[in-house]
């Protein structure tokens, strides 16, 4: 994948040239050597640039007002968002300070040759040590950047530039308000160092979940583990969706490398989330955060109040009450109908006080996060008439949700909601302020998120090998999948030589290593692997089927046969690696760490229990139009590979031949019919969606005889992501048959245009 900066020529890449005043004059009227041969068109329009020049005017002229002490305030608020903005071409911001004789060309140079051995962390080591500097060098870094908006209009510097310009002295009063909060009365600020110490144990650690090397879960802390998660400030719902979203997110990943990430969507930090944006009077109240399954919502949830309870950000709230919706659907089977005051109590026992009440008089000094509506078993509903306008009114729990959003309860309060994006179609969206959709990880995060879970020379290994995968790569978005791919991989690189199996390849192949370590970790205390197997694989069938993904221990454990769960050393054990435990009052519930995870042992299913029939899944599967088994049918096709199930079937017994054989007949003539019916344009897309199973195959007679009628190839006017080009590649390379491929009007970049080439060299024409 492209990473987020400019590629540099192949000169400057190898040595770093003196910035000469030759060099310096032409920034005025061209773009810095950094640019690669394209040139990509970023000049503004001749209307536009007269308000940018008035922009960056004024906020000069407010940078240049601030008192020595101020400006440090403004400066190490938005340090993060500066690095971030300069990572995009650190060579042109060298060149302007050289200009203004602020950095001499030595020192320069050492900060260029930083940023080339560290990448990001280089160029926030030199926005930290020139912030360090005098007040005058600052003032100059300001102008330097304000000047690159010209050449390089980025989003989050515009942002930067309005807030500075717009509100100059008011901001750095809220910016201390943020830090301090308000002055509170003994007895408020009493109450409120208790609720920060119950929310202690929630915000100490991450828990790192166990894994191959790893038998039991540790606690890690947010310094030593915690990446950065990219959140973009703008979200696009879409309905009826027809792809799985976790497909569909890493391929907008893609296209957003592709596209300039930093020109096109403007970034967000999790302390932004309820900042004021320029030109508004107001925060937003109501904050909706979406992100597929294992993108890291939670954690970011966790990162939030971890923040709070430690007086590092957002102190302009009194008090933070958490809730997560599948606690309020046990709370819900206890009792259906509640005030407010005493569903706060509910969940923080240590708040039945009369002072709570008090609290609440003060409605915009509260803020209620409620993580996960994606699992509760309400909709919310927007329509209804009758809402809650007092905190002691007694309504059923859904009602008091959708009031506190409409803000006919406790009107000034702020709301923090997170989803996957496939359950916030009944949202209002007049009531919401502000969207944010998490995008997990970019290259570089994926970097240090290798490098920060290994902890050793092996993080670059396990990295290097990743990147020259491209499947495996590009699944590296999403955390919960860099702790699987980093689990298979710790195993693989530090077992014995001659133990050492080839590294996974495909999806399939890194599950069936990920499952047999977890098996084989508890291999003494199999007590009916298979059978237990089975009754795993047939509720996380059942979740898949039925968008479940929590599943509780007095309804669906019961219903599949695994109470048992506390008597069962092998079960406690195998499914504390794959499941998520968490108590609420008298319920326990489960989730496996990964939606993923949930839909292999789903696959799995039909290949161990003698009385599942695949076929009527796969006759379904037509009817389906959402997207949810696409995964599961990867699976399904991966696992008729039988060499690469060895591992697997040693532990459980034989696989099914029987599924085996139907998944790939019915995937055969699935892909005949496909090819047959070419004539119908939108029929392009279908057979690139069936290639990424016949890929998990990896069976090159199953694809030349699949493909064998297919002579032309059509993507007019089609968007290819890398990991479609990928696929394509590798099935068009199997097949031999492809005459002519017609990529007219079809924007490819060069990383493409390089996954195809394997394809390109069978065809006879290529357009």
């Amino acid at each position: 994948m492209e990473p987020l900066k400019r590629k540099h020529t192949e000169e400057s890449s190898t040595s770093t040239p003196d910035f000469t005043s030759g060099q310096l004059a032409a920034l005025a009227i061209a773009p810095s050597s950094a640019e690669d041969g394209t040139i990509r068109k970023r000049r503004r329009k001749k209307e536009e640039l007269p308000a940018l020049s008035d922009l960056i005017r004024k906020f000069c002229f407010s940078i240049r007002g601030f008192s020595e002490e101020d400006l440090r305030t403004i400066s190490k608020y938005y340090q993060p968002y500066l690095a971030y903005v300069i990572e995009y071409d650190l060579t042109s911001i060298l060149q302007n300070l050289v200009t203004k004789r602020i950095l001499t060309n030595e020192e320069a140079k050492s900060y260029k040759h930083r940023e080339d051995a560290e990448g990001s962390e280089g160029v926030a080591w030199f926005v930290s040590d020139v912030l360090g500097k005098s007040r005058d060098v600052v003032i100059k870094l300001w102008e330097a950047l304000a000047e690159e908006i010209v050449r390089f209009p980025s989003p989050n510097m515009k942002t930067i530039l309005e807030e500075v310009a717009e509100r100059g002295s008011a901001l750095l009063i809220e910016i201390r308000y943020d830090h301090h909060g308000p002055e509170l009365k003994t007895r408020i600020k009493e109450l409120q160092d208790k609720h920060k110490a119950a929310l202690d144990p929630y915000t100490r650690a991450l828990e790192e979940q166990p894994g191959p090397g790893n038998a039991h879960p540790r606690e890690v802390s947010f310094e030593n583990r915690y990446t950065e998660l990219m959140i973009i400030n703008q979200y696009t719902r879409t309905r009826g969706e027809t792809h799985h979203e976790l497909l569909e997110t890493g391929k907008k990943h893609a296209e957003l490398l592709e596209n300039r990430m930093q020109e096109k969507c403007k970034r967000i930090w999790i302390n932004q989330l309820f900042r004021r944006r320029p030109g508004r009077d107001e925060h937003p109240r109501i904050v909706v955060v979406s992100g597929v399954a294992g993108i890291g919502k939670t954690t970011m949830v966790q990162k939030f109040m971890f923040d709070w309870v430690r007086d590092l950000h957002y102190q302009r709230f009194e008090f933070v009450f958490l809730f997560k919706f599948r606690e309020l659907n046990l709370i819900e089977e206890e009792e259906a109908t509640m005030p407010l005051t005493r569903l706060i109590v509910k969940l923080n026992k240590h708040l039945n006080d009369p002072r709570l009440r008090e609290i609440l008089k003060r409605p915009e000094s509260v803020l209620f996060v409620f993580d996960g509506l994606d699992e509760y078993k309400h909709r919310l509903d927007f329509t209804q008439k009758r809402l809650c306008s007092s905190p002691e009114d007694v309504f059923p729990i859904p009602v008091i949700v959708t009031s506190l959003i409409t803000q006919t309860l406790l009107n000034g309060c702020s709301v923090l909601i997170t989803s996957r994006p496939t359950a916030l179609e009944p949202l209002d969206t007049k009531r919401v302020d502000r969207y944010a959709e998490i995008l997990g990880f970019f290259p570089e995060q994926r970097n240090r998120y290798f490098m920060k879970f290994f902890d050793s020379p092996l993080g670059t290994k396990a990295f290097e090998y990743v990147e020259q995968n491209d499947i495996i790569y590009t699944m590296c978005y999403n955390p919960s999948y860099c702790w699987i791919i980093c689990s298979v991989l710790k195993s693989h690189f530090t077992a014995e030589e001659w133990k050492q199996r080839h590294a996974p390849k495909t999806i399939t192949e890194l599950f069936v290593i990920f499952i047999t370590n977890i098996l084989t970790n508890h291999k003494r205390e199999a007590d009916d692997t298979r059978g237990n197997l089975v009754k795993i694989g047939k509720m996380a069938y059942h979740g898949v089927k039925n968008r479940t993904l929590v599943f509780y221990d007095k309804f669906e454990m019961s219903t599949f046969g695994l109470t048992s769960l506390q008597s069962s050393p092998f079960l406690s054990g195998f499914m504390r690696e794959i499941l998520q435990r968490e108590s609420c009052l008298e319920h326990t519930t489960y989730t496996f760490f990964h939606l993923t995870i949930q839909e292999f042992l789903a696959a799995c299913y039909y290949f161990l229990d003698p009385s599942a029939d695949v076929s009527e899944m796969l006759g379904n599967l037509d009817s389906c139009t959402d997207g949810s088994f696409e995964i599961v049918t990867r699976f399904l096709a991966g696992l008729c590979r039988v060499p690469i199930t060895e591992p697997l079937q040693s532990i459980l017994g034989q696989f099914k031949t029987q599924t085996g054989r139907k998944v790939l007949r019915w995937l055969k003539e699935r892909t005949e019919r496909a090819v047959k019916d070419l004539q119908n344009k939108n029929k392009t897309k279908e057979l690139l969606h069936i290639f990424q199973w016949l890929y998990e195959t990896q069976n090159a007679l199953l694809i030349r005889d699949s493909i064998r009628e297919l002579t032309k190839l059509e993507f007019t006017n089609t968007t290819l992501s890398p990991l479609d080009c990928a696929v394509l590649g590798y099935v068009l390379s199997q097949g031999g048959a492809v005459k002519v491929i017609d990529l007219s009007r079809t924007r490819l970049t060069k990383e493409c245009m390089n996954r195809l080439s394997p394809a390109f060299h069978r065809c006879h024409t290529l357009r």
